[in-house]
Parts: C-alpha cells; structure tokens; sequence
C-alpha cells in the first residue's frame, strides 16, 4: 500500500497540474462517470466534526474517500482540521493508498478558487482581498501571487493584530507583499475578495462591494454558518461546485433561500456547466460575481490520483 506523508505530498504535488486536472475535470461531463455522493457528518461528545467523503469515478484509477476532522477549540498543535485521503482499488474496494491531505485539500480548494475566478472575474482585475489568515488563506494568496495576474493583496482577520501579523510573516516567509486592513477596506477595494474564514455570521457589508467584483466563498460548509449577507447574494450571479452539495450544506444559500430572499433559480449554473461553456457566467463588467464553494470528494480523487499515477509509473 502507497503511504505519503504530509511532507512527501507537499514535495510531490505540483500547484501547475492541480489546477490543470481539475480544469480539466470541470470541463468534462462527469455527472456521466462519478459516483459523489454528500458528505456524512458525525458529531463527536466533545463538540468535533468528522466528515467523511467518498467517491468514484470510471474516469479515474482509484475510487476515493476522504475523512476530516474539525477540532473544538484549539488543538495541541494549533491546528484544528485534519484531513486524510484513502483511494480505492476500484473493484475489489481495497484500500491501495493513505495519503495525509491537508496540503492536499488547501491547494485544491485554492485551485478550484482559481479557475472560477479565471472563467468569472473580470479580465482587469488586479487587486485580490482575501478575509481569513489560517492554512485556506494562506493557500489562495500564494496560489494567486505565483500563478495569476494579481499585482495587489489585501488581507483581513479577525482582529487587526492577527491581519499584521499574518502579513509580516508573509513577508518573512514568501516575500509576499501583502497589505494588512480592515473588512470596509478589504470589501470596497478588492477586484476579487476570497472569504476563507470559519465565521458562522457575515464578516463585511455587502452593500461596500463594487460593481463588477468576484467573490470566491470557501470558508462556510454547514448550512447555519455563512460568511456574506443577504444584500451581497441578492445582487449576485451565483455559480457553485456543486448544486446537491450546495443546496444541502451552503448556509450562504440556505439561509436566505430560507428567509426566501430569492429562489433556488438565483443560481446560475455550476462551475462545469461555466468552464464547458454551457452557460455564460459573467455578462457584464459591472456584474457582481459569486462562486460558492462547499468541496467534494471528486476534487480530492482528482489530486489524489494524480500522486498516485505518479508513483505507480515505473
């Protein structure tokens, strides 16, 4: 059985081909060939999360199943989310390989922020904000400095202490000239904004986003949780990843669709239905633009499988 670290999977996982295979995969039908079905959540006593997400596609080598967990409070080494990824002989079902995927989930997330930013935003965009300062906000500004057109980067925590202390160790660590400000700033002055936070409530106004903006939403995954407010997603054209994960889990839609500040038909298309060009997302350089991310287990399988034709090849 193929066992990689965390390290060897950092080592091995190329930025370039991730992006690459899951454009690719977006652009494919594969509601033809995968089998994805929505992620179990099980509540552990002490208040954690464990989620766990399988997946098949004939398209792949393996089939695939993911299991994170989502600690209560802070863990003994700071890091309160562990993912791992098991792929599956695709007869027999036999696990054939354990990768550890935390790198592995960041940099896919990222990508896939990347590749609907580059089918929705605008093509002058040049200034990314991006809310949050944990392992999915680092992941999307170094993804977006090195492998986009971003020339400018905003960041916002929780606290303004935390917004400058992550910008200097972007400094320090990546030579990452990143700006430190606060949510008004971020959300009026940003061409696209990433929210890669775990806020449960809106972090920003949404009536301070520009006309012609792109929103990347990646951080809410349960459906009582949400980042933006009502007045952001009512002036938006809304794309997601997937329509049953979203409708089920995405509490930036739910909670409004609840309140019925608009109809599921306020959502556009999904991101394959955008980069196979089957619908147009963005219209207009003044259209505000969203992408809701929840994730699925098909993006996983497509990374993983990737490290794993990788070290099958002679």
């Amino acid at each position: 059985m193929l066992i990689l670290s965390e390290k060897q999977v950092r080592e091995k996982l190329s930025v370039d081909e991730v992006v690459s295979s899951l454009e690719k995969m977006f652009g494919r039908d594969y509601g033809k060939t995968a089998n994805t079905p929505l992620r179990t959540t099980m509540q552990a006593f002490g208040g954690s999360t464990c989620l766990i997400m399988p997946c098949s596609d004939s398209a792949l080598p393996a089939a695939g199943l993911k299991v994170v967990t989502v600690r209560k409070g802070e863990s003994s080494n700071g890091d309160r989310v562990q993912a791992d990824c098991f792929l599956l002989a695709p007869e027999s079902l036999k696990v054939c390989a354990m990768l550890s995927a935390n790198y592995l989930t960041d940099v896919r997330t990222a990508a896939v922020s990347a590749i609907a930013t580059r089918a929705l935003a605008r093509t002058d965009a040049r200034t990314l904000g991006v809310f949050g300062t944990g392992r999915q906000a680092l992941a999307h500004l170094l993804l977006f400095s090195r492998h986009t057109e971003f020339k400018r980067f905003l960041a916002c925590g929780s606290k303004p202490s935390r917004s400058e202390r992550f910008a200097e160790w972007l400094a320090d660590r990546h030579g990452l000239n990143v700006e430190p400000v606060d949510a008004a700033r971020c959300a009026q002055e940003s061409d696209v904004i990433c929210t890669c936070t775990s806020s449960g409530v809106p972090i920003f106004d949404g009536k301070l986003v520009r006309e012609g903006t792109h929103l990347n939403l990646i951080g809410a995954f349960q459906p009582e949780c949400r980042e933006v407010d009502d007045a952001l997603m009512v002036r938006s054209r809304i794309v997601v990843d997937s329509y049953e994960a979203a409708l089920s889990e995405a509490g930036d839609l739910l909670i409004p669709l609840g309140r019925g500040i608009f109809t599921p038909d306020h959502i556009i298309a999904d991101l394959h239905e955008i980069v196979s060009g089957k619908v147009v997302g963005r219209k207009d350089s003044r259209d505000i633009t969203v992408f809701k991310s929840v994730g699925f287990a098909l993006e996983d399988l497509v990374v993983a499988a990737l490290l794993y034709e990788r070290e099958r090849e002679p």
